[in-house]
């Protein structure tokens, strides 16, 4: 062999490896699937997509209430950022709660639940108390706090049923009594009928509608029969056709289904502006603050119909980001449920998603033309204080249910700081320089010397 220049024999050249031949369905879009499906079943993602989710929409609503509702500001002689700076404020106070929420033992969630359904019954009777209630557009659910601060306790009823009917039904399979009638239904089913009374009391048929979707969501994780499940929802729904039919107000809601002019007497004006709205704004809408609708042709711009102001500024692909937002958020609740072996947990997420869930389906769908006005704001998204509260002290319910997960838990107990604390010795001379204790330093050390 002839040698080199320097007179040592030239090195060896590495035997290329044949390459093994590919699987004949095993394609770019096969692999693409197979990561994404491996990336969404990794034991963090549905805490990453609730907490991500839910600031995204808190965030992106934050904006729209600001541009939504500068012009009913200004039409009330106020500044245009006053439902904006009160927005904030009921975010960062909201902020706090999910916090605090997220870090709660599962123990402590149980022991809140009698106290807050005591709390909200209270608060949900007191507005009716002449001089203490307050009626805001035709329904008495609200109490002053003085200055320009109300609160609407209805709101926090949904909460209160949350966590009291999760601790309920969680106690009783673990006496495993809801095999029998009478314990799947009482005192559930009394006690939620005695929120939706002192709701409509006050005529708000929009709240009492997401709070019996929490009590069927609550029945149906139970696993009630079809039969009983039935029987409950029938009579639900004929109280519910009976107050629909004695009020000419909720009558003409019903009528304005899919209408596309306002009708004798403007009766469906909102729904119809609400329409236009959204067919104005085309793909990527007006451009943000260029709504025209906001300028009085829409009622309730800022709370109720924020959606439709979306999308004319924000377009098709403003309006279908929100739509993937909750579904995501949706789906990472119904995960956590099904994951854990908790029973309180899996019915208090159950709720919680079902909860968030039906009132977004409701909002959008009225906005949409596709259900009758129920007056509910869209969840973390609309403007009012009242409503966002509860929903981020929910929202962390669900963070700190999908971080106690035994394999979040483990993923969670796996991570370590950048930077962490440093090993004992200065770094002058004589001594060792300083050495981060990082999980990779831990991690060598350990190693037997031969190894590389």
């Amino acid at each position: 062999m002839p040698g080199s220049r320097t007179g040592r024999p030239p090195a060896p050249r590495a035997v290329r490896r044949p390459v093994a031949p590919r699987p004949p369905g095993d394609n770019a879009v096969r692999r693409l699937y197979t990561r994404l499906h491996r990336a969404w079943d990794r034991p963090l993602t549905a805490y990453y997509l609730i907490f991500g989710g839910s600031l995204l929409i808190t965030v992106l609503g934050l904006v729209m209430v600001y541009s939504a509702s500068q012009i009913t500001a200004l039409q009330m002689s106020l500044g245009g950022s006053y439902f904006f700076r009160k927005q904030l404020l009921a975010a960062v106070i909201g902020a706090g709660l999910l916090f605090a929420a997220s870090r709660m033992p599962v123990k402590l969630h149980r022991a809140l639940a009698y106290p807050i359904l005591a709390g909200a019954v209270f608060m949900m009777a007191l507005v009716q108390v002449p001089g203490i209630g307050v009626a805001v557009n035709g329904n008495q659910n609200w109490i002053a706090l003085g200055g320009s601060f109300q609160i609407q306790p209805s709101e926090f009823g949904k909460l209160a049923l949350v966590l009291w009917g999760a601790d309920l039904i969680a106690r009783k399979q673990d006496k495993r009594l809801l095999t029998q009638w009478k314990h799947m239904l009482v005192p559930l089913v009394p006690v939620a009928f005695m929120l939706l009374g002192l709701i409509m009391l006050g005529g708000d048929m929009g709240t009492a509608i997401i709070l019996s979707a929490i009590l069927f969501g609550l029945l149906w994780l139970a696993g009630a029969p079809t039969r009983l499940f039935v029987g409950v929802l029938s009579v639900a729904g004929a109280i519910g056709l009976f107050l629909i039919k004695s009020s000419e107000n909720r009558m003409a809601r019903l009528q304005c289904l899919g209408a596309t002019d306002p009708g004798p007497g403007d009766s469906c004006w909102q729904a119809v502006h609400g329409i236009y709205a959204l067919a104005s704004g085309g793909i990527f809408g007006s451009g943000l603050g260029a709504s025209v609708e906001k300028w009085g042709q829409l009622p309730e711009a800022h709370t109720d119909f924020i959606f439709a102001v979306t999308g004319e500024e924000l377009g098709l692909s403003g309006t279908l980001s929100v739509l993937a937002l909750f579904a995501a958020l949706g789906y990472a609740g119904i995960r956590v449920a099904g994951r854990t072996e908790d029973p309180f947990v899996r019915y208090a997420a159950g709720g919680v998603t079902t909860w968030i869930t039906a009132q977004a389906v409701v909002n959008i769908g009225a906005v949409l033309g596709l259900l009758p006005i129920a007056g509910v704001p869209l969840p973390l998204f609309s403007y009012g204080g009242s409503a966002l509260l509860p929903t981020m002290f929910a929202i962390g319910l669900l963070i700190a249910f999908a971080r106690d997960e035994p394999a979040a838990r483990a993923a969670l107990s796996m991570r370590q700081p950048r930077f962490g604390r440093k090993r004992a010795g200065g770094s002058g001379s004589g001594r060792e320089p300083r050495r981060w204790n990082t999980m990779r330093r831990r991690a060598s050390a350990a190693r037997p010397s031969g190894e590389r």
